[in-house]
């Protein structure tokens, strides 16, 4: 059993369903080849550069979209309502940090934002969680180092007090060497929450 008494948890992928998978679905509705927007963020570095900018709060959606679509040749119009559409709630996930937050530990979101905090129900982000870093709000993304500070900091702990829960490997990394429990969650809740539940005291 852990001793830690935080948990920090990723948005896209988390606390919803896959977004490769959405992914897929939108390259499927638009006759791409189903892996292209994934392949796209993964080696060309122009797809990463905009990426980042827009993470990071650099680059507008107004100006994100027409250069993305550009990329994958495809319409422009509402392209992250497209891109995303094939993402819901993962109820399971949601009712998982209730759950935690109602048994006393300090909850936290820490999630690289396509566009500004308004993607975000004010609501739910009230009823979940202690506090929130949105990478976009604040100019950092996941994996630097120092979102992962701020969104520790922000809950009033120490990053080793914390666990923290991604679908990316990659973003676990940075949390792990400052001293964060992670868990990888790879879309079964009932497994994510366990090792969560394991890691926390």
């Amino acid at each position: 059993m852990g001793d830690r008494s935080g948990l920090i948890v990723d948005f896209g992928g988390v606390l919803t369903t896959d977004v490769f998978a959405s992914f897929r679905a939108f390259c499927d509705a638009e006759g791409l080849d189903p892996d292209t927007v994934r392949d796209r963020f993964r080696s060309d570095p122009e797809a990463r550069r905009l990426l980042k900018a827009l993470e990071t709060g650099a680059l507008a959606v107004a100006e994100f979209e027409p250069r993305f679509a550009a990329l994958l040749e495809v319409e422009s119009e509402r392209l992250i309502d497209r891109l995303f559409a094939g993402m819901e709630p993962d109820t399971a996930m949601l009712d998982g940090v209730r759950a935690v937050r109602r048994a006393g530990f300090r909850t936290g979101l820490l999630s690289n934002s396509w566009g500004d905090a308004t993607a975000y129900d004010p609501a739910l982000l009230e009823e979940l969680f202690d506090a929130w870093v949105i990478s976009s709000d604040v100019g950092v993304r996941k994996p630097d180092p120092a979102v992962y500070k701020l969104a520790a900091e922000r809950l009033g702990l120490p990053p080793a007090a914390c666990v923290f829960v991604d679908d990316l490997p990659g973003n676990l990394k940075p949390a792990s060497a400052l001293g964060m429990a992670t868990v990888l969650h790879r879309g079964d809740a009932a497994a994510t929450l366990a090792e969560v539940r394991a890691r926390l005291g």
